[in-house]
């Protein structure tokens, strides 16, 4: 199968490099073909702005979207931007591993998606109407292939619990697997994170490299999560609201999952 391996870390003797190089390593050992997109070592270009846009009119307010669509449609985007999206839809399987960062992904990795997700292609496609809203959340270019994330994070696992201080990891990861993810239609699995990463000495990295090869060798049979489509049934349209009778009195992200307690 092809995999693409999107990393920011900018620093390749970290934790973060080591669990790189032990992924491509076990990947291709596996028979997988596999890309990397090594943002820092790239030096990739993080702001979307006029210069990703050929032939916008200066004398006209910069309208990111409606930009991004006629560079799009006319196929004028910036090479780099071509590039990365040949790559995603070469792909079976994405990976997206990066350290958490104040409770998302580094700048570098964010300005990956503003730029590689133009309108086309990775939003603004499909049907828009009163029964559908799109494809999107569950559809779109990205529909049938997988994503995972791979995090890691200083705090502890206690922290990231359904009661913990910082929020339950799915519910803090919930903007990118649920949105950046599951939007275009990525079929999402559950994380692969790294906790206390301060805290790694030689006997824990190989308990987690050990780990990390189960969930590697299962990307493509483990359950994913089971967010609910768009425009399956379960929300009303245009509103996108669940509808009244699913996960009623309830306000929680979990309503998003099929097999939270509702119907």
């Amino acid at each position: 199968m092809n995999i693409l391996l999107i990393y920011a870390h900018p620093e390749s003797r970290s934790l973060n490099g080591s669990l790189r190089d032990f992924a491509i390593a076990h990947l291709k050992a596996k028979g997988h073909e596999v890309k990397v997109s090594d943002l820092y070592k790239m030096q990739w270009k993080a702001a979307l702005d006029p210069d990703d846009t050929p032939g916008y009119d200066h004398q006209m307010p910069f309208n990111p979207a409606v930009e991004s669509q006629r560079v799009f449609a006319a196929g004028a985007q910036p090479k780099d931007v071509e590039i990365e999206q040949a790559k995603l839809l070469w792909a079976d399987a994405v990976i997206f591993q990066f350290p958490m960062w104040w409770f998302s992904m580094p700048a570098i990795l964010k300005g990956w998606v503003d730029r590689v997700y133009a309108y086309g292609f990775a939003y603004g496609v499909g049907e828009h109407s009163e029964k559908h809203w799109g494809d999107r959340y569950g559809e779109g270019t990205l529909a049938g292939k997988r994503a995972m994330l791979t995090v890691t994070m200083g705090g502890w696992e206690s922290h990231y619990s359904d009661r913990g201080v910082s929020g339950a990891l799915n519910d803090v990861l919930f903007p990118i697997q649920h949105g950046i993810l599951f939007y275009p239609g990525f079929t999402v699995l559950p994380p692969f994170p790294v906790y206390k990463t301060g805290k790694v000495d030689a006997a824990r990295f190989d308990q987690l490299c050990s780990a990390y090869a189960a969930r590697l060798d299962n990307l493509f049979t483990d359950q994913p999560l089971p967010f609910r489509r768009q425009n399956a049934g379960d929300y009303d349209i245009p509103a996108l609201t669940l509808k009244p009778h699913i996960a009623p009195g309830r306000h929680d992200l979990g309503i998003h999952l099929t097999d939270s307690d509702a119907t």
